[in-house]
């Protein structure tokens, strides 16, 4: 009984973190997304942690938070209403996660679509704040 006890005492502890990391990112997520939508292209680069490195498909990788600010502003101009959906988030100990999910976006242009991508983001705590580290995203669901 005792052993059973142990068991789940563990395993609730291994549980509520990653709910606890979860909640936190999608918090980040949706500022992320806000921040996006009002052309705040430097609210959102303060997301990322300062030698973060973003992987466009099929371009350069992008290094710090304000090359990424502007990657975002740029990319902006021909695409707009992102939607994130986090599918998994796994703990990579306390000050690091790893996020797995997809998006959707409307094209602009003269005949608008609505796209839908997957991404993985490697989340680094800085302080009491998730931030963005590593983001890559391509086709496919």
């Amino acid at each position: 009984m005792r052993r059973i006890a142990l068991v789940m005492a563990f395993t609730i502890g291994l549980i509520a973190p990653a709910s606890a990391q979860k909640a936190e990112i999608d918090a980040v997520n949706a500022k992320w997304t806000e921040f996006f939508n009002k052309g705040d292209f430097a609210g959102l680069a303060s997301l990322y942690t300062t030698d973060a490195t973003a992987f466009p498909p099929g371009s350069a990788m992008v290094h710090g938070g304000p090359a990424i600010g502007a990657m975002w502003k740029s990319m902006a101009e021909q695409v707009s209403d992102p939607k994130l959906v986090t599918l998994d988030v796994k703990p990579l100990g306390p000050s690091a996660a790893r996020e797995i999910g997809t998006f959707s976006l409307k094209t602009k242009g003269p005949t608008p679509q609505e796209v839908t991508r997957k991404y993985v983001v490697v989340w680094e705590k800085v302080g009491n704040d998730w931030k963005l580290a590593a983001d890559i995203w391509n086709d496919g669901k």
